[in-house]
Parts: structure tokens; sequence; C-alpha cells
């Protein structure tokens, strides 16, 4: 088609178009928001990839009413709304609206947070905010950091980090230490750096699943008397299923003492930097070399938002690498520019941080920390209202805003593998119901369910009212006359 059609461009002469255009989509996203009634449609997988095979992409709508229309068939009327206080399943957070708002200026200007050139005040912006979360940390003047895409990502820069830190070792000889529980990107990040999966050494948790620091040192030891050199210790301050904080201050001694990068996995438990009443659970954070905070997780944002930050702007120089078409050096060697392509992974990025932004100036640190503290509470006030219930299994008490259990049929003789399929089935049910939605994990190899509390609206009703439904299907699956294991396609995700 020549020529074709422009006023789709985002551009002064089409303000009326987008303006049009986008306050459509806003009323229908508002008008399904009003018609939500649980957390999920409970749609199966087939059912679902057979209305987005059906669709002819050659062959445009041209209407906006009915590619909305035809948006809601394929997705939106099948969405998880992670809102809905039915909604614990995994590490997913209702969002806040300033966030929301900062999303149209980050679309719809499309900066990209690479070179200054591309973003300007944006460079600032981010740096600002990079600063301020090194400042609740208790990070120095010296800090730097970067937006990320996630956990996953910071994680493996931080790795990346430590490896450059120690570059003249053999990929062979180097080790990295993390706890049983630690998350799976540890591993992965490994792989990815070449250092191959016997690289990790799990280290045993205690009884509350923290990194027991006696079988650190035992395990730091032991690798040094056999010649390798201990790269890392990745310390988890929030665990995906118990929401555990390793004991920091005890494991930034053996890192001091073993000369060795340390790393805390903050993705979940970062939200307590703002919280006015457990900050104090991240006492020794501000030790680490480097820190993983997920926006996305417990600051109540949208994806993606995560951050690396290091108590070092020097230690950064691992991953920067100057090519004269972005960000080429000056005639006397410095960076020409602040371009935050020298300390990211990535190249072309999004203005992330903009949310965050909108959401500090609008809200407040002091209010999303209330939040945290709300979601910490909830955790707690369910636990102390259900450890009774003698069809229910507690697997720990809760540390942060998760709560592992499972049920367990009153005056039973379940075998494990019955027991398993069993609450495997009541998560699948309460799925296809569409009435709520819980997580599923193991715990010394047998299976549990999972809450997890990351919504500040939710009351301890409603998650009573979550578990008395899942105590209600295990009752009535239970009385049928087999329980067989089912597969599902509800993956544990972090």
């Amino acid at each position: 088609m020549y020529p074709p059609p422009l006023h789709h461009v985002f551009h002064p002469a089409n303000a009326d178009h987008y303006a049009a255009t986008v306050g459509a989509g806003v009323e229908h996203l508002v008008s399904a928001l009003r018609r939500v009634a649980g957390p999920a449609a409970g749609t199966e997988v087939a059912e679902a990839a057979a209305r987005v095979a059906g669709v002819g992409l050659d062959a445009p709508l041209g209407d906006t009413a009915a590619a909305l229309e035809e948006l809601s068939r394929v997705w939106l009327d099948d969405a998880v709304w992670f809102h809905e206080p039915a909604y614990a399943a995994h590490l997913n957070c209702p969002v806040v609206v300033p966030a929301l708002l900062a999303e149209l200026f980050i679309a719809s200007v499309n900066s990209s947070l690479d070179t200054f050139d591309q973003s300007v005040g944006g460079t600032f912006v981010e740096r600002h905010l990079i600063d301020w979360t090194a400042g609740r940390i208790g990070f120095g003047e010296a800090a730097d950091g970067v937006f990320t895409s996630g956990g996953t990502q910071s994680n493996l820069q931080a790795l990346v980090l430590a490896r450059g830190h120690l570059e003249r070792e053999p990929l062979g000889r180097l080790r990295i230490f993390a706890s049983a529980d630690s998350h799976f990107s540890v591993q992965k990040s490994a792989r990815l750096l070449g250092l191959g999966d016997s690289s990790v050494v799990c280290v045993p948790t205690d009884e509350r699943h923290r990194m027991d620091p006696a079988a650190l040192d035992r395990s730091l030891a032991a690798c040094t008397a056999l010649g390798l050199r201990p790269m890392a210790i990745v310390a988890t301050a929030g665990t995906t299923d118990f929401g555990a904080i390793d004991p920091l201050p005890e494991i930034a001694d053996l890192a001091r003492a073993y000369d060795t990068w340390l790393h805390v996995d903050a993705a979940y438990g970062g939200g307590l930097l703002v919280s006015p009443r457990y900050r104090h659970r991240l006492a020794g954070i501000e030790r680490a070399d480097s820190v993983t905070v997920d926006y996305h997780k417990t600051f109540f944002q949208p994806v993606s938002s995560s951050a690396l930050v290091v108590r070092d702007r020097t230690l950064m120089a691992p991953v920067t690498w100057h090519a004269d078409y972005l960000n080429p050096r000056s005639a006397e060697g410095a960076p020409a520019s602040p371009n935050q392509v020298d300390k990211s992974l990535q190249t072309t990025r999004r203005f992330d941080a903009l949310k965050l932004w909108l959401t500090l100036r609008m809200m407040g640190p002091d209010t999303l920390g209330a939040y945290v503290d709300a979601v910490v509470d909830l955790a707690r006030d369910v636990s102390v209202a259900i450890r009774d219930e003698a069809d229910l299994e507690l697997a720990s008490r809760p540390e942060l805003s998760t709560l592992v259990f499972r049920y367990v049929p009153a005056g039973s003789a379940l075998e494990e593998r019955e027991l398993a399929a069993l609450n495997n089935e009541i998560r699948a049910a309460l799925y296809r119901s569409g009435r709520a939605m819980v997580a599923a994990t193991k715990v010394d190899g047998r299976q549990f369910l999972k809450l997890t509390l990351l919504n500040p609206i939710a009351t301890v009703g409603d998650i009573v009212g979550v578990v008395d439904l899942v105590r209600e299907t295990g009752a009535r699956l239970a009385a049928s006359p087999v329980v067989e294991p089912v597969e599902t396609t509800l993956e544990v995700a972090r």
C-alpha cells in the first residue's frame, strides 16, 4: 500500500486520533474491570490456544471497537486479576494507579534509556531513583546501579560482576554459594556464565528455611581446601516459598573472611526498605557488594521494574562496552555522555523507572511501606486463624507474606502420594471454578499449597475464605472413590 496511511503514528498531527483511540481503550478496560467477579475465568489451555489460533493476522480489522472486542475474546476475558483478594498464587502484586499513569507516558513517548541522547532527563530520573534505593539499603555516595527487567536479570548481572572481579581465575575453580531455598536464577546464571551446574554449592537451611551460617562456613572451608575459589555468596532476603531472610550479618562476616563477593537477592523482601515497622529484618544488607530489588513485587509496580544496586560504581566495570555509534569514549578516554548502557546488560531499554518516580511523587514511600506492613501482618494473622484446624498442616510460620500449608483430611490415613494428588487437584479445581487461585510447592519432597499474599486490600476474612474453599473442595474430592494425580498447567513461578 503506497502511500501508507499515517494517522496511526504517534505525532502532533494525529493527536486527536491518539486521544480517541486511547480513550476508547480506557473505557473498554474500565468496563471490563467493573465486571470482574473473581481472580480467573478458569479457562483451560486448549480453549485459550484455540481462540488465539483462529485469528488471521494478515487481515486487519481496521476498527478500534472491533479490535478491542477481539482483544477481550483472546485475552482480557481470560486474564488473571491480581487485584482480587482471592488471588493468592504467585508473587504478583496489584499495581498502584500512579504507576499506571506513568505507563501511558512510557509507552507513548517511547524513550530508550540506553543513551543520554535518547532519554535526556530520563537518564537522571533513573539515576536519582538508584541513588534513593542505595540510600535506603545503607550504601554510601559511591553506590550505583541500573534498572533491569526483573530479579532473574538482576541476579545474573550481579554474578557477571562477581565473575569479572575474578577474571583471571579459571572457570573450573569458581564456586557460588547459595541456600537450598534460593531462587533458581542462581543456577541458571551459573550455566549462562559457563560455570556449569556443579559450580553452585547449595548450603543447608535451618528450621526457618534460612541459610545456616555454620554450614556455609563448612562449605567455604571445604572448597578452599580443595583449591577452589569462592566467587560469590548469594544471600536471599525473602525466599520464594517461605519469605525467609537469611542471617545477613553472619553471612557478611563470612564473605569478608573468605574475600568473597556478597550478593543479596532481595527481589521479594526489598519492599522492607520502605517498611515503617519491619525494616530491621534487612539488617546487614548494607554490607553487600550488590543487591537485587524487584519494584514489581513489594513496591506494587507493573512489570517490569527491577534494579541491581552496587555499593561502589567501579564494580559495574565488567559490563561496560563502548561502541562508536552508540556510547563512544571521549578523546580523553572517559565516556562522552552519561549513558546508562554503560552499566546495563540490555541496550534498548524502557523508561520503567518513571513508574516508581510517579509513585513516590504522588504517594510517597511511607504509603508503600504501609502496604508492605499490611501484607506481612495479613500472613501472620491468617496463620494464627487457621493453625489449629485439624484438617490443615502448616509447613512453617510465615516470615514475610507467604503461607505454606496443605489439606489433610481429618482422621484419614492417606499415603503421601495420595495427599499430593489431592492437594494438586484442589488447586486445579479452584482455578477451574474461577473463585480463587493458590500456588503449589514442595517441602522436603512433599506436596504443599501456598498462599502468596501481596494485596494490601485483602482482609483476614478474605484469605480465611480462600482457605475454607480449599477445605471444602478437599473434603468433596476426598469423598470421591479415587483421588488420582492430575496434570496441571499451573506452573510454580516467582
